[in-house]
């Protein structure tokens, strides 16, 4: 019976890892039979398998200390005081750990586009907008109603502290109090080392503050210790050692204007440099150095004494405000439709950038400046729910709570050749008009966005680096993540301001801005609904 005589088990191949079982039962005619499905665990890379390979010889040396190695996990770091470890479980719940925003991309050039600035002054309010072409891209607005108090610093007062919430809330003058995180505490120790903020901040206490977030909804402003002086070609931090460059210039000129800060740099103070800086003098740079040194020494003098809650430093109007962060030689023209604003603006350029007075010209035609270049128009249509596009496509923004939703929608958008090829020029088209939409109505937080799905993943890559391009040209920060399994981009805006929703709209005081009006009476006494049900129903 040698013939039929049972063979020892051969390995065919060997696995790397451990192997996962799953066990289930089926009924197979009248018998029932056990099934077991055996399923190798994923390939280890040569690195991590001659890592374990040395934890086992080791572990026959060392014993009950390899043992214990294992079980903290291995060559895991050891465990930080403070809130460095705290922040490290944060960053895993909810979310992938392991997921990290797409980089930045440098911005593209803008020498085919016409870009210029339009001011319409008026006694009560102040509005700035950017045209890029025929294109509105970006508004800004400044009433006695929504003044921003973003960039003011205070003598604030505490009044709560709350170490469950590892911030505290100050009274700085304004109708709500403003809170203070723990990481926003100027003090010693640094950012990862900090003390906790009970140990720091005691009720009654004096502390220093700049407005880092206008108050929104029921919130109020969001506070910092580490005051900043913003400047025409940079930002002085003082009591810092930081010095950083923006990211959105030519490395050529990155390393140029490090050499010239390096120099001009004062003793004891931080410096920024902004995207203006380009190709900005050292002497140009050394005289804002100087102007933003004399404003602190005046800001330190002023805190030292006198009562509090207080006004310390108050940021310029809005006016001047955009002109400094935004104005540069990309743009044409600035047209402003009053002459006392136009003198204002020539005597801050005068001063900062003296090659930029000629660009200021003063609008005096009999027809409206927005009215003449279309802005009431499109910012009309910026304040609508549902956003057209050219090719029949619409995009539908929603505003929530905790985010914005942007639904992306071919609408009577038919296309020609092929379906991939209708949706992928759909979504193109959508990813540059939501990066004007974000600019123009200043949404900040969080962000979802739900292009229409697509097959091809050289479609999606194309899709993602169009989106990341037209996100290029914002100077507010964004942060945008790759397709999630969902099919969604999720990204992040910088939030400092009130958006122009807020700005130009209140909540309706029937529905309280649900947009729906609720029929309690049929959900709780099964009362008809409308007029025709109930004639309906006494027929009955």
């Amino acid at each position: 019976m040698g013939l039929f005589r049972r063979k020892a088990p051969v390995v065919v191949r060997k696995g790397d890892g451990e192997a996962r079982e799953e066990r289930s039962t089926r009924r197979v005619g009248r018998s029932t039979v056990e099934v077991r499905r055996v399923t190798e665990a994923p390939k280890q890379s040569p690195q991590k398998a001659k890592q374990q390979k040395q934890g086992k010889k080791g572990g026959s040396k060392g014993g009950s200390q390899s043992k214990s190695r294992q079980r903290q996990g291995g060559n895991q770091r050891p465990r930080q005081k403070g809130g460095q470890d705290r922040r490290d479980r944060n960053q895993g719940r909810g979310r992938s750990a392991d997921r990290r925003p797409l980089p930045e991309l440098p911005p593209p050039s803008r020498e085919g586009i016409k870009r210029q600035m339009l001011v319409r002054s008026r006694a009560h309010q102040t509005q700035a907008v950017v045209m890029e072409g025929p294109s509105l891209v970006e508004h800004y607005v400044a009433s006695e109603e929504t003044e921003s108090l973003a960039g003011n610093i205070y003598l604030a007062v505490v009044r709560n502290v709350l170490p469950g919430m590892e911030a505290a809330f100050l009274d700085f003058g304004s109708s709500k109090n403003g809170v203070l995180y723990a990481g926003d505490v100027k003090g010693p120790g640094g950012r990862r080392n900090k003390p906790r903020i009970e140990e720091v901040l005691k009720n009654g206490d004096k502390v220093l503050v700049q407005v880092v977030k206008d108050a929104m909804g029921s919130k109020g402003a969001r506070l910092t210790g580490e005051v900043s002086m913003p400047g025409r070609y940079l930002v002085l931090v003082p009591d810092s050692d930081v010095m950083g460059i923006s990211r959105r210039l030519p490395d050529e000129e990155r390393r140029r204007l490090r050499d010239a800060i390096r120099d001009a740099k004062p003793e004891g103070y931080g410096v920024i440099v902004r995207t203006a800086a380009s190709d900005a003098t050292e002497e140009q740079l050394a005289a804002d150095i100087e102007a933003l040194v004399a404003q602190w020494d005046e800001v330190s003098a002023d805190a030292g004494s006198g009562p509090a809650p207080r006004l310390i430093h108050q940021e310029p109007e809005l006016l001047i405000r955009v002109i400094r962060e935004h104005f540069t030689d990309e743009f044409r023209r600035l047209l402003i439709d009053g002459p006392e604003a136009a003198e204002r603006v020539k005597a801050y350029l005068a001063d900062t950038a003296p090659d930029l007075v000629e660009k200021v010209k003063v609008y005096e035609d009999d027809m409206g400046l927005f009215e003449r270049f279309h802005v009431e128009d499109q910012l009309r249509k910026a304040l609508d729910r549902r956003v057209y596009l050219k090719s029949g496509g619409h995009l539908v923004v929603d505003r929530t709570e905790a985010l914005t939703v942007i639904d992306v929608n071919t609408g009577k958008f038919v296309g020609s050749s092929s379906l991939e090829e209708t949706v992928l020029q759909n979504n193109l088209e959508a990813a540059e008009e939501i990066g004007r939409q974000l600019r123009l109505r200043d949404i900040g937080g969080i962000i979802v966005i739900d292009f229409i799905d697509m097959e091809s993943e050289k479609n999606n890559r194309m899709l993602m680096q169009k989106f990341r391009e037209v996100l290029a040209l914002d100077k507010t920060r964004t942060q945008v993540y790759d397709v999630s399994s969902l099919g969604l981009v999720e990204m992040t805006r910088k939030n400092v301001s009130r958006s122009l929703l807020e700005n130009f709209s209140e909540s309706c005081p029937h529905c309280a801005g649900r947009g729906v009006i609720l029929k309690e009476d049929a959900a709780l006494r099964a009362v008809p609904q409308t007029p025709a049900e109930a004639a309906a129903n006494e027929v009955d």
